[in-house]
């Protein structure tokens, strides 16, 4: 069970093992400790009527694999050898609800950051977590600047893959955001064309249109971004996957960012502008009904994005 107050739950995958949560440790001379090597996922399990479910488990754990192949991770586990691990994970953990954070690193006892014979963990992590920028802004909206800091150029590092050490740059984003009184910044690539949020991808609507940075604009190949596009085109939204400007962000009518952690969180104002009316727009409230809908099973699963997990032990008692 999860624990209500810190979010951590009881065991935790390692490496085909179900273990204790106090015994999934690495060494203080682990390759990723001093060197940031690792690669990582985040997930959502929803609570259906029908029980739990994973949103877009497959495609989860091919990016994983597909971060790790960049980095050259050696995987000893399949895609459907990690789908199995994250539901006998949330099943150990009698849950029918939690963020799920799978995560491979370099591990080993040696100093020197070649990284070849270091050896290579996986782990799957559940965690009891709300939504990643509060409730309230998901329902009313937050407020974010444009960050001084740049994603990093195109042949620097790999942006397609969800590496650990890609991180530092956001993290300094989201630093300088908060001490300036905001809840998130707004990133631009190298170029200074507009790229994602620290840790969201990031949404505009003009006219009913939605407009999407491009993948050659250093963000990540967000699984809740392409939902996004699939769930709009069936809407019968136009989405435009293009490079904008710094300059579009302040015409927007609205503005979303979207990810697993933050799922689709409405974006009032950016460096203290008014979206639109200041408010979630049509457009935006339509596509996270949608989104949200399906995920916690109130809506049909058309696009068979649900993996179901089984019951937990205490609903069967």
């Amino acid at each position: 069970m999860a624990d209500s107050v810190t979010g951590r739950t009881s065991k935790i995958w390692r490496d085909g093992d179900i273990v204790n949560w106090e015994d999934a440790t690495i060494h203080v001379m682990s390759h990723v400790v001093h060197y940031g090597s690792s690669v990582f996922e985040g997930i959502r399990c929803y609570d259906t009527p029908n029980g739990g479910a994973v949103f877009r488990l497959r495609d989860h754990m091919r990016r994983l694999t597909g971060s790790a192949k960049i980095y050259r991770f050696p995987m000893r586990y399949s895609v459907d050898d990690l789908i199995q691990a994250t539901v006998d994970t949330i099943a150990a953990n009698d849950l029918r609800q939690c963020y799920l954070r799978p995560v491979v690193v370099r591990t080993g006892e040696q100093m020197g950051f070649n990284p070849e014979n270091v050896p290579v963990e996986v782990f799957i992590i559940c965690w009891h977590w709300g939504s990643y920028l509060g409730h309230d802004a998901v329902e009313h909206g937050t407020d974010v600047q444009v960050s001084s800091w740049r994603r990093a150029a195109p042949d620097t590092f790999p942006t397609m893959a969800k590496a650990g050490g890609n991180y530092l740059n956001s993290q300094l984003s989201k630093l300088e955001a908060k001490q300036n009184g905001f809840a998130e910044g707004i990133m631009l690539d190298s170029a200074g064309f507009v790229s994602e949020g620290s840790g969201e991808n990031l949404f505009l609507v003009r006219d009913d249109v939605l407009y999407t940075s491009q993948m050659s604009n250093g963000i990540l190949h967000g699984v809740t971004r392409d939902s996004v596009i699939t769930l709009a085109r069936d809407l019968g939204y136009e989405v435009r996957e293009m490079q904008m400007p710094r300059e579009f962000l302040y015409l927007a009518d609205e503005a979303f960012f979207t990810g697993t952690a933050a799922e689709i969180t409405p974006i009032r104002s950016i460096d203290r502008l008014p979206v639109g009316e200041g408010k979630p727009g049509a457009v935006t409230r339509s596509i996270q009904k949608e989104f949200m809908g399906i995920a916690k099973g109130r809506v049909a699963d058309r696009f068979n994005w649900l993996t179901p997990v089984p019951s937990p032990v205490s609903a069967k008692a």
